[in-house]
């Protein structure tokens, strides 16, 4: 009896020995490709094909106008001075195409805007850490910046 007490002992002990517990948030993040159109003349939706190794899949890009910070304001220079910020809109779009299975190596991109001609680049998407390493990586994910001629080049 009293060796299954100090065995029941030593294993309490030892379960508290380990590295400190970090706490990871649930949050969700997505796996694809994400699109940016600084000038968007013409442009009011887009179609993404993501291709590898003899896989493609077909997504839509969900497009939205761009913003960027505006001016800012702040009520003191103190560090616990409040401060606030506006959005202003820059007049371009963005977009992400949701891309299940998308591999962290060489894809073939092409994106087709309202006019249905194809426009293609080579992307190598990448994982990433949002929450620091302990906690995992998540994606992966690539962006990809559409020219003025809509060309599309990795951001």
């Amino acid at each position: 009896m009293r060796f299954v007490s100090c065995c029941a002992l030593v294993l309490a002990l030892a379960a508290g020995c380990g590295q400190p517990e970090t706490a990871c948030p649930a949050i969700g993040y997505l796996t694809g490709i994400g699109l940016s159109i600084s000038s968007p003349a013409g442009i009011t939706k887009a179609t993404l094909e993501a291709c590898w190794r003899g896989h493609c899949v077909t997504s839509p890009v969900f497009l939205q106008p761009e913003s960027t910070v505006g001016a800012t304001t702040c009520a003191g220079t103190g560090p616990d001075s409040p401060c606030g910020a506006s959005m202003v809109p820059t007049g371009g779009l963005h977009g992400f195409a949701d891309v299940p299975g998308l591999p962290a190596e060489s894809v073939r991109v092409t994106v087709r805007f309202d006019d249905g001609v194809p426009h293609t680049a080579e992307v190598t998407p990448f994982f990433s850490e949002p929450n620091g390493s302990a906690c995992g990586k998540a994606g992966p994910q690539a962006n990809l910046v559409v020219g003025p001629d809509r060309q599309l080049r990795p951001a």
